[in-house]
Order: structure tokens, then C-alpha cells, then sequence
């Protein structure tokens, strides 16, 4: 399927409207005037007097940028199998209060994800056809004076979803099907085919090196764990050096302190901050942005057998901080300590980011509309929060008072990687993390547990969102700009 852009209307074989709440009805759907009013997700298919489709939906009365992106994915998702080859989208009218680059991304990437397809190993599965197969087209209609900015917003929106696409299909796959030697892989092919430079340290290499923490937590596993480390670094670099640490549990049964049955099938989701991170570095190279960006995804599973880590073990960090592993099942803060230490300690980027599926507590907190957000920093939160609401992947600033500290003390070791409270869980989580950020003026934390896996159109079980790359992408355009009025 190909997006084709136009001045003026071109044959096509449905039309898509997207209709405001009370917005008029086009002409050609008056005879559906009293069945519909354009509420968010509203759908009805009207024919014309020559029997081409004309699908009506509905926006709400104030659309956002999510609410383009998940209304539009959902029509073309469960329509799939009646869509036409072609269809078009008259953009020239009213877009509900939004400039057209702000509605037209968001509404590829629904286009796009609405031809997404779970169903990754069933056999016997057909080729797409129609819309979605080789020929489908999708036109777009817009005024010659948007013409170039739209061009743009597509040729944008084209690169971050295939970026999405790729991490929901690793995301999505099984365990046996993504050891963390295949998120290795995945990273080193986009870096040759995108030009930026790959490194992986291997299990030996870690061992020689100290990583014990990574190494810990995977050494119940017969799939060795590995650090991945993604270096975008541009000629044309002008911006603040980003460094981005994203968790890569690839499947995670809570080790000895192993987790209920219930479930846990879902635990091959426990890598959506590596999913970011990986994502988020190939669309910076592809999109050329002008600011280096370094992504690390330590990358392991945390399973059982004789070798596993217990409860009560103490390791020493690669920073060299001694953690007390109180519970084994909260692994991806101990993995994440030793993928900050690698990135403060030779890369000292201008500002660090990580992220992970990191505790159910933060879904306790926001539900599953919103990641949470840990900083000291005012000015990084503000920034990370307008590029939240500007994407839909929205977050919430949480406190990371000093006064959490002692969830983190330990009778042994310098901490503990558990307080063992049914309370503050995620913000105990954040203060772990905080010890092995060498005190870095400008980092923050995002727990996106209840973000990087939901309920979706796509499947009857929760599954991968890609949440997070059009975040840091929005992010990062964001210092970029701002390095650049600096600049002039």
C-alpha cells in the first residue's frame, strides 16, 4: 500500500470522511442525517447513487492527534477485508482545530497500523489483498499551498511507522522466537541499513568487563544476556548529546521469586523500553535529525533453573555499588543499573532518558493512560510532557523526593533492589535507578508498564503498543529546534 498525495480530487473507489462532532455531512451522506453524529469512533458506510463507499467517522467534538491516529486505525483495521484499492481523504476542509501536518501524520500512521496484522505465525494465512495488498492506494487531497508540508508529514509518518511496525512485531513475538540475541540482531541490520553504528557486548565480554548486574539477572538463562549499544552521531550534529536506556527483559518469569501463572504468557512484553529506544534510533537516522543520540538496551530474560540469582544475593553493579536482590521478579531495575553506569560512565550524554515496563504500581497510579515521569529537572519534564501531549503518548510527572529514600536501604549491600511495601512502588523504583545516574543534572525516568502493552482492535489479549517512539522522536525534534533559534 502507497500514499499518494493530490491538488485536486482524483477516481477513487471509496471516500473517507472525517466528520467533528455536529460538523454538516457531506452531500453525498445526507440521506444519513439523524444516524449520525459524528461521536469518537462513530462509523457508518453510506453508498452513493453509482455505489461508491463512503465511510463516515467520527471524531468527537475536539480531536487530537491520538484521536486521529486510534479512530482512523480502528475503521481501517476492522474494515480491512470490504476496503477497496482505492480510497480517498479530502484534507482542503475543515481538520476539527488542528493544522494539517498535526492531523496528517497522525492519520498515516492510523492507515498504516490499521493494516497491522497479530496474527505473526499462524500458517495457511493468506496474502493481503485489496487496500493492503500491492496495489492499494491510498489519495490524499489537499491545497497546493499544503502541498509541500504535507509531503513532508507523510514522508515522516511513513518512517516512524515502519519503526512501529518492526517493535510490534518483536514485541509481539514469543520468547522462543526473540532471545536477546535476536534484539541484537535487529539492531546491527537497521544500523548498517541506516547508518548508524552498532556495538554488542557479549556475555564474556560482560563478565570481563563487570556488569554483574545485567549478568545476574540472566544467568538462569541458557540464552546468554548482551548490551546493546546504538550510536547516532551525525556530521551535521548541533544538539544536545541524548542518551536513551531502555529495558530488554525478553521474557520474564520473576526469576526465584517466580510470578503467578496468570498471565505471565504476557511477560514477553517486558522489553517495550527496548522497543522505544531501538525504534526511536532508527527513525532519528532515517529522518536525519541533527543532534547525536546513543541507545542502550541491556538485553537478557530472567528465567529459573540451579544457577538463578536468590533473594537475599548481593551483587556488584558495574558503577561497583552493591545491590541486596530482595525480589528477583524486580529485575529490570537492576538491569537498567548497569545500562545507565555503561552510559554515564563512556558516553556523558547531555541528557539521559530511560524507560521500561518497570511496575505494576504505576498502572495502580494512572492507569493505563499515561507513563509516569521522574525527574528533578523542571525544565526536562516540561519538555517531555509537551512532547507527550503533542503525540497522545502521554505522561504524568510522580515525585522523587528524597523522603523515598529509605525504601532503599539495605543491612548488607549500599542498596536493595526492593522495599517490600505494597506502596510507592513505582516511585521506589525511580529512586533505585536515580543511585546509578552518577547524579546526572538532566535524567529522567519513564515507567511505561501500563503504556507499551494494552487492548487494542488487534487481538482479544493484550498486546505491543510501540508506545514511546513518537514521544522521544517529538522530543528530540524539540532540542533539536531549540539548539537551533540558539543558534541563529
Amino acid at each position: 500500500m502507497q500514499v499518494l498525495l493530490h491538488t485536486s480530487s482524483v477516481a477513487t473507489d471509496a471516500t473517507v470522511w472525517l466528520l467533528v462532532k455536529n460538523q454538516p455531512l457531506p452531500e453525498v451522506a445526507q440521506v444519513a442525517q439523524g444516524d449520525f453524529t459524528g461521536d469518537r469512533n462513530e462509523t457508518l458506510l453510506v453508498y452513493g447513487p453509482d455505489g461508491h463507499k463512503h465511510f463516515l467517522l467520527g471524531l468527537g467534538e475536539k480531536p487530537t492527534s491520538d484521536t486521529y491516529l486510534k479512530a482512523v486505525r480502528k475503521l481501517f483495521f476492522s474494515q480491512k477485508a470490504k476496503l477497496p484499492t482505492r480510497i480517498g481523504i479530502d484534507l482542503t476542509g475543515t481538520l476539527g482545530g488542528g493544522t494539517l501536518p498535526d492531523v496528517l501524520e497522525p492519520l498515516v500512521l492510523g492507515v498504516l497500523g490499521g493494516g497491522y496484522d497479530l496474527k505473526l505465525y499462524q500458517t495457511g494465512k493468506a496474502a493481503p489483498t485489496g487496500f493492503y495488498g500491492e496495489s492499494g492506494t491510498l489519495h490524499l487531497t489537499v491545497t497546493q499551498a499544503d502541498f509541500t508540508a504535507a509531503q513532508r508529514a507523510i514522508d515522516r509518518a511513513t518512517v516512524i511507522g515502519a519503526a512501529q511496525r518492526a517493535m510490534l512485531d518483536l514485541a509481539n513475538a514469543p520468547s522462543n522466537y526473540k532471545p536477546p540475541q535476536t534484539l541484537a540482531d535487529w539492531a546491527v541490520a537497521s544500523g548498517r541499513a541506516h547508518g548508524y553504528s552498532v556495538t554488542i557486548i557479549d556475555h564474556d565480554e560482560l563478565a570481563r568487563q563487570g556488569y554483574n548486574a545485567l549478568l545476574s539477572v540472566g544467568q538462569g538463562s541458557e540464552n546468554p544476556p548482551l548490551l546493546i549499544v546504538c550510536d547516532y552521531n551525525p556530521s551535521q550534529a548541533t544538539g544536545p548529546t541524548v542518551g536513551l536506556v531502555g529495558k530488554g527483559v525478553t521474557f520474564d518469569t520473576g526469576g526465584i521469586s517466580i510470578k503467578p501463572s496468570t498471565n505471565m504468557h504476557l511477560m514477553k512484553s517486558d522489553m517495550g523500553g527496548a522497543a522505544a529506544v531501538l525504534g526511536t534510533l532508527e527513525v532519528a537516522a532515517r529522518l536525519r535529525l541533527p543532534l547525536r543520540v546513543v541507545g542502550i538496551v541491556p538485553a537478557t530474560e530472567n528465567v529459573v533453573d540451579g544457577m538463578a540469582t536468590k533473594p537475599g544475593d548481593v551483587i556488584t553493579s558495574y558503577l561497583g555499588k552493591t545491590i541486596e536482590i530482595i525480589d528477583t521478579d524486580a529485575e529490570g531495575r537492576v538491569i537498567l543499573a548497569d545500562g545507565l553506569g555503561h552510559m554515564v560512565r563512556h558516553v556523558q550524554p547531555d541528557v539521559l532518558i530511560d524507560l521500561a515496563t518497570l511496575t505494576g504500581n504505576v498502572i495502580a497510579a494512572l492507569g493505563y493512560q499515561a507513563g509516569g515521569l521522574f525527574t528533578n529537572n523542571d525544565e526536562l519534564s516540561a519538555q517531555l510532557l509537551t512532547a507527550g501531549d503533542q503525540t497522545g503518548e502521554r505522561l504524568w510527572r510522580l515525585p522523587l523526593w528524597d523522603a523515598y529514600k529509605d525504601d532503599l536501604t539495605s543491612d548488607v549491600a549500599d542498596v536493595k533492589n526492593f522495599s517490600g511495601k505494597p506502596i510507592n512502588g513505582a516511585i521506589a523504583a525511580a529512586k533505585f535507578l536515580e543511585v546509578f545516574t552518577d547524579n546526572h543534572p538532566r535524567w529522567a525516568h519513564l515507567d511505561i508498564a501500563g503504556m507499551a502493552f494494552a487492548d487494542t482492535e488487534f487481538g482479544q489479549q493484550k498486546n505491543a503498543t510501540a508506545y514511546g517512539i513518537r514521544l522521544l522522536v517529538a522530543f528530540l525534534e524539540g532540542l533539536a529546534q531549540s539548539a537551533a533559534v540558539g543558534q541563529g
